[in-house]
């Protein structure tokens, strides 16, 4: 059966979960406010591959992912447990379940691209229970680097599909001067009523002058974390992190809200715990 009280709880933790360890290198050129995937950075979870041009689901088992035992219904995983430190002050982590990405587009072609960023959560779908929200309302969508692109300073217009099969442009987002490998730009309904369901297109209003890679990445966030002091463990309990579920085969991975110019080190471990 699933957890249901905190003896319950209590017991897992300590004799039925899955622990993790995070060591994570830093990222360089950021800038405070910014928002950098993890996902490439070298260390614990290993570096996660930039995807291909067709989207993947991916999960536990992908390189890049935390890890943890799938469990057999009716039992539930939960993330109950983290200690963090990160090396910059005001650091803070965002841990998301990473449900679809796609990439291969290029910072050099100006006509609306599809290769690379196409994809929709109908087709590629993860599964509701990692989806969440029927109408796609716990779903986040970035316009994710992989590779530097060049130094002109250009503007995305991304056409999404919405949960009721519409399709539209969203407000062009400023990518800036050579945007950089983990930079994650936020895509937002340009229809208040409406959430996005999928991707059809970008276009960039001009070359960047280098190619780089580019894609598009959909999450479900689970829990933040955050530190005033740098190199301070902050640890965080099953409260504090709002006990969010852990669905079999989450790809469980971290998003950093930037204060300085990188994104840090970034040291921990936790629990996930099953029953």
């Amino acid at each position: 059966m699933t957890i249901q009280t905190r003896d319950q709880l209590i017991d897992a933790l300590a004799n039925n979960s899955s622990r993790f360890i995070i060591d994570k290198a830093s990222l360089a050129n950021a800038a405070a406010g910014q928002l950098f995937s993890l996902w490439s950075a070298t260390g614990v979870p290993g570096a996660g591959s930039a995807p291909g041009t067709t989207p993947v689901i991916p999960t536990n088992a992908t390189v890049g992912a935390i890890g943890f035992t799938n469990q057999t219904a009716p039992a539930t995983s939960y993330l109950a447990y983290l200690w963090a430190a990160f090396g910059n002050a005001l650091g803070s982590v965002e841990i998301h379940d990473r449900l679809l990405h796609v990439s291969g587009a290029s910072g050099t072609i100006t006509t609306a691209q599809t290769t690379g960023v196409a994809c929709d959560l109908t087709t590629s779908n993860p599964g509701s229970d990692r989806i969440g929200a029927a109408d796609y309302s716990d779903v986040s969508w970035f316009l994710e680097v992989h590779t530097d692109m060049g130094a002109t300073g250009v503007n995305a217009t991304v056409n999404v599909t919405y949960d009721d099969a519409s399709t539209g442009n969203l407000a062009a987002i400023a990518l800036g001067a050579t945007p950089r490998r983990g930079r994650m730009y936020p895509l937002i309904s340009a229809v208040a009523v409406r959430r996005i369901r999928g991707v059809n297109s970008v276009t960039l209003s001009a070359t960047t002058g280098n190619a780089g890679n580019f894609g598009i990445t959909a999450t479900r966030q689970r829990t933040a974390v955050s530190a005033p002091v740098a190199n301070f463990p902050v640890i965080s309990d099953w409260a504090q992190l709002g006990l969010p579920n852990v669905p079999n085969d989450s790809c469980l991975s971290m998003i950093m809200l930037c204060s300085t110019t990188s994104t840090g080190t970034v040291r921990g471990q936790g629990k996930i715990a099953h029953g």
